[in-house]
């Protein structure tokens, strides 16, 4: 059985239709902060098979060494963790608290139950304010809020727990922008409250949801103005798990994979983008930037390639138009009003 910790989560749910579809077993551990347990329920429709959901916070010791006592984990995909940028800056306690100390826990629990294959959800954050593009995985790291630091954090404890003992196998995954859903439609990134994220936003204001997208900044030094980003079909990021999990299975190591597709859009060719997909004007008003974004950042995600065989396939449009079937048949997510 496979362990999806915030399983539940846009690209957690994801995860699970492919693991499900690949005939694996997959328990979910969820404290559904900021996801529903909704998504899970349609990841079944979709695949016919059957998740066991619990939810726990992962800050719960006993709660999660009952998990691994009543299952045979072989591996664990962390994914939980609290995600916004901004929040972090405001809340770093609670950022430091949650994402270390949760995932302290787990590891201790997974050593006392002796599985040792874990895939790590990082982030291009990490990077921080990189020199060039495109981006390889020996790039300088230097993050530059409370949310980045957390994930380099992560990394460098995977990497000592590594070094003090090799039986385990580790991969650590940085994501660039994921955006896009399911093409059936059933499941999608869902956000509580107001969207973090580009994306799930444009889709708001495209509803008329929202009167309109602030962009923060155009006089950046790229095609527009506006920042540069590397997006990421959300099935080929999935898709990039079950890669890297089957590979971590044949043996122990110590890897780290950037996910991307290699190319740059700016915030005005994915709202441009999305027009085009979806036959709705998306209003935009352009501010300030914001302290700590950056111009642009992308992956070269040749390693990935190499290594585990897997590549993103699905163009700009495809990630727009997947997005579109999912917000219009889903106007407010999982939920049944905003």
């Amino acid at each position: 059985m496979i362990l999806i910790t915030g399983g539940a989560g846009f690209i957690g749910s994801h995860i699970c239709v492919d693991l499900l579809n690949e005939g694996y077993d997959v328990a979910v551990i969820d404290n559904l902060s900021n996801s529903r347990k909704e998504s899970l329920t349609r990841v079944e429709e979709i695949t016919g098979g059957t998740i066991t959901f619990y939810e726990n916070n992962l800050l719960d010791r006993s709660a999660l060494e009952e998990i691994f006592s009543k299952h045979t984990i072989e591996a664990v995909i962390h994914m939980a963790g609290l995600k916004s940028v901004n929040d972090s800056v405001s809340l770093p306690l609670t950022y430091y608290k949650n994402n270390l100390t949760a995932t302290f826990v787990l590891l201790e629990v997974m050593a006392e139950f002796n599985v040792k294959t874990i895939i790590f959800s990082s982030s291009a954050t990490v990077y921080g304010k990189p020199a060039s593009n495109p981006i390889t995985e020996d790039f300088p790291v230097s993050a530059i809020n409370p949310y980045g630091r957390t994930k380099l954090m992560i990394e460098e404890v995977l990497a000592d727990l590594w070094n003090a003992d090799s039986e385990w196998s580790i991969s650590i995954l940085r994501y660039f922008n994921p955006i896009g859903a399911h093409p059936s439609g059933k499941i999608g990134e869902s956000p509580n409250g107001t969207p973090n994220n580009l994306m799930p936003y444009v889709a708001k204001v495209a509803l008329g949801q929202y009167e309109k997208l602030t962009v923060y900044g155009d006089d950046y030094p790229t095609v527009d103005g506006t920042g540069v980003r590397d997006y990421i079909h959300v099935t080929d990021l999935a898709l990039g798990h079950v890669k890297a999990l089957s590979k971590a299975m044949q043996g122990s190591g110590h890897e780290i994979y950037n996910l991307g597709t290699g190319e740059g859009y700016s915030v005005l060719q994915l709202v441009r983008a999305f027009e085009s997909a979806s036959g709705r004007s998306v209003p935009y008003e352009v501010t300030g930037r914001r302290e700590g974004d950056v111009a642009s950042c992308y992956a070269n995600p040749s390693k990935a390639e190499e290594k585990l065989g897997w590549k993103a396939e699905k163009t700009i449009t495809d990630m727009c138009e997947d997005t579109w079937r999912w917000r219009s048949h889903n106007p407010y997510g999982y939920a049944s009003g905003e």
